[in-house]
C-alpha cells in the first residue's frame, strides 16, 4: 500500500467557537485499491498547551477543577480534575502558552519547564493536537478560583500530593487524555525530575 489519499471537496460548513470543515475524500486500501468516496466532518484550527505544574520540593501537583460541557450527561459531576492548559493562538509559543495559563489558570509562575509529548486528542473527528509540559512551581501558596471573566472560566485550585494524585488516575477525577499521561509520566520520571530540580 503506498498510503495515498486524494481530498477531493472541502466544504467550510460551520464558523462559530469551533469551526467544522466537511471533506470528500478517497484513500488507498490495504488490500489493494481505493475506498469509495467518503464524506467526513473534521473540527479545525484546534491547537493547545497543556501543563502538569509540579513542586519537587513539596512533592506536590498544582491542578484545576471546572466546569466541562463535554462531561454533562456523561460524568454524575461534570467539574473535571485537570491540568493547566489552554489553546495556542498564532504568533505564540507553546512555552509561552504554558506559562501564561499557569498564571491565568492557577497564579503559579513557572520556573523550569519541560516538554513531555506532543499528542493527537481524537484524530477521528479533529485536527486537535495537544502540546504537553511538566512546569517547576511553588505550591506553597497556590489556592482559590482563577480564570478570565471575559472567557467565563470559573477555575479552582487543587493541591495534592503527587502519590494522591496518581491514586486519582481511573478513578474518575483524573479521566481527560492531559491528566493522565502527566500523571503517568510524573510516576516514571518523578525521582529523576526532583533530582534534576533540586539541584
Amino acid at each position: 500500500m503506498q498510503y495515498q489519499y486524494e481530498l477531493i471537496e472541502s466544504d467550510p460548513v460551520y464558523r462559530g467557537f469551533l469551526k467544522v470543515n466537511r471533506y470528500r475524500l478517497q484513500h488507498d486500501l490495504y488490500l489493494g485499491g481505493k475506498s469509495e468516496e467518503l464524506i467526513r466532518e473534521r473540527l479545525e484550527q484546534l491547537r493547545a498547551v497543556s501543563v502538569l505544574l509540579y513542586d519537587p520540593n513539596l512533592d506536590r501537583v498544582v491542578l484545576v477543577e471546572q466546569f466541562r460541557i463535554g462531561a454533562v450527561g456523561k460524568e454524575k459531576i461534570p467539574w473535571i480534575l485537570e491540568t493547566v492548559g489552554g489553546f495556542t493562538p498564532a504568533g505564540e509559543s507553546d512555552e509561552s502558552v504554558a506559562r501564561r495559563e499557569a498564571l491565568e489558570e492557577a497564579n503559579c509562575e513557572i520556573g523550569r519547564i519541560e516538554h513531555i509529548c506532543e499528542f493527537m486528542v481524537s484524530p477521528g473527528i479533529s485536527v486537535d493536537r495537544i502540546s504537553l509540559y511538566c512546569g517547576e512551581v511553588d505550591a506553597s501558596n497556590a489556592a482559590g478560583v482563577h480564570g478570565l471573566d471575559h472567557e467565563g472560566e470559573d477555575i479552582r485550585v487543587v493541591v495534592m500530593d503527587a502519590e494522591k494524585a496518581a491514586a486519582e488516575l481511573y478513578t474518575g477525577r483524573a479521566n481527560s487524555t492531559s491528566i493522565i499521561i502527566a500523571l503517568q509520566w510524573l510516576a516514571l520520571n518523578r525521582e529523576r525530575i526532583r533530582k534534576k530540580w533540586l539541584t
